[in-house]
């Protein structure tokens, strides 16, 4: 028996999940899916998964505050975060920018569109796979 990776995918876009969903099983992991940062926090903390692709902008808890949450507790905080947005790298006026995102704690960042082969591609350099 093999022993599978799982990855948790947030985002409030169920399409863009059932893509990258698809891609990560392809590869091997197992995905579970939450569709914002509050149902995210709620999966991570009855079972953590050994990554987590993290949207920046969703409804309820936004991705800095799930991300931070996640760093600041001892028991989740070595778990690696992919942060996604889809914010433009050159728009810095708002807290959703992209500097922003590199400033916060996750080990890993992409400015959307992601093609699922770029998550993949960091969700295995984080593991070091």
């Amino acid at each position: 028996m093999t022993d599978k990776k799982r990855i948790l995918v947030v985002d409030d876009e169920p399409d863009f999940c059932s893509i990258v969903q698809g891609q990560l099983e392809k590869e091997g992991f197992d995905v579970e899916l939450a569709y914002n940062g509050v149902e995210g926090m709620e999966k991570v903390q009855a079972n953590p998964p050994d990554a987590i692709v993290l949207d920046v902008m969703m409804p309820e808890k936004d991705g800095y505050e799930m991300c931070k949450e996640l760093k600041a507790d001892s028991n989740l905080c070595e778990i690696p975060v992919l942060l996604l947005t889809a914010v433009a790298s050159h728009v810095t006026s708002t807290r959703y920018s992209h500097a922003d995102g590199m400033s916060t704690e996750a080990d890993d960042y992409i400015a959307k569109p992601a093609s699922a082969e770029s998550i993949s591609q960091s969700i295995r350099q984080m593991l070091n796979m």
